[in-house]
């Protein structure tokens, strides 16, 4: 039997696998186990009620999806009174994914839905950021390193920033939210994209632009996730375009101590199910008894390698 815990800072999950924010509530359970996964990951709830972006809201496109939905919100105490409760019913640990549009509102915020039967906090810093003329706090290392302070003082709780990938620097956003307290570092959000329809001649999202989700992001984000596990200490989850246990494997070979599964989910609801059992398999197929042991298999591979050469007599 294959070991499937992994440790993500003070918490310890049953497997690796867990939703990515935006893509899980608790009525998946009409079609899968939660109960299986890792870990619960809530949609992204801010301080204040919000409508979202304008229809249509996603388009399919070659490989993934295109989504502006905009993060429509029924605010903290609908999350409270409802959603909370009903996530309880659930044995895996809840983290609550929050976003706001200063460092004051994201302290604030983490403060407030810092109670019991929450596990962990989730920093949606890709979200615009109105003290930087509109950026995303993630897109600037100073930017990332000021919220993620304001949130560390504002909660006792474990606290995972999620990166966007929309700038050029990822490994040095990923120090800074390092050096400002985070536990764990989300790689990433969806990549910025548009499609336009050519039987009308307009943008197929409300919104003109939106991310990009789903297996044609991977390649993209796999490579972000390595060079964040090269430059950090604290775990990195990895999330994009995960649909298989051998997407997760490789993730996890990149560096990732776990993985988030969205896109798949919403093309096959027992996804995540599968991706925990294919990753079991995989290992047992392989004699690995740990699946932890996967977590940067490749760096591990690459310093034996540098060893050696370094070892090497000149000829």
């Amino acid at each position: 039997m294959t070991d499937m815990s992994v440790r993500i800072g003070g918490l310890t999950l049953a497997n690796p696998v867990m939703p990515a924010s935006g893509t899980f509530s608790e009525g998946l359970a009409l079609a899968a186990d939660l109960n299986a996964l890792g870990a619960l990951v809530t949609k992204t709830i801010t301080r204040e009620l919000r409508a979202g972006n304008p229809l249509p809201r996603v388009a399919e496109t070659m490989g993934g999806m295109l989504n502006a939905i905009g993060i429509p919100s029924k605010g903290v105490p609908y999350f409270l009174e409802h959603t909370l409760p009903a996530m309880r019913a659930f044995a895996p640990p809840l983290v609550v994914s929050i976003s706001a549009p200063t460092a004051e509102g994201f302290a604030t915020l983490a403060a407030e839905v810092s109670v019991e039967g929450v596990a962990a906090i989730e920093a949606n810093i890709s979200c615009p950021n109105i003290e930087e003329d509109g950026r995303a706090f993630a897109m600037r290392a100073e930017s990332t390193e000021a919220v993620i302070r304001r949130l560390r003082a504002a909660t006792s709780l474990p606290l995972w920033a999620k990166l966007t990938p929309n700038t050029g620097d990822v490994p040095e956003v990923a120090r800074a939210a390092e050096a400002a307290g985070a536990d764990a570092l989300v790689v990433a959000n969806t990549i910025l994209a548009m499609s336009v329809d050519l039987n009308t001649f307009k943008p197929r999202l409300g919104n003109v632009m939106g991310g990009l989700s789903g297996p044609a992001i991977k390649p993209i984000v796999l490579r972000q996730v390595y060079q964040c596990a090269r430059a950090v200490r604290i775990p990195v989850i990895g999330c994009g375009g995960i649909s298989t246990a051998e997407d997760a494997a490789e993730y996890m070979i990149a560096g990732a101590t776990a993985v988030q599964v969205g896109t798949a989910t919403f093309l096959h609801p027992g996804a995540m199910e599968a991706v925990i059992g294919g990753l079991s398999r995989f290992c047992a197929g392989r004699g690995i008894a740990r699946v932890a042991d996967l977590t940067g298999a490749l760096h591990r591979e690459e310093t034996d390698e540098a060893e050696l050469e370094w070892a090497e007599p000149a000829p």
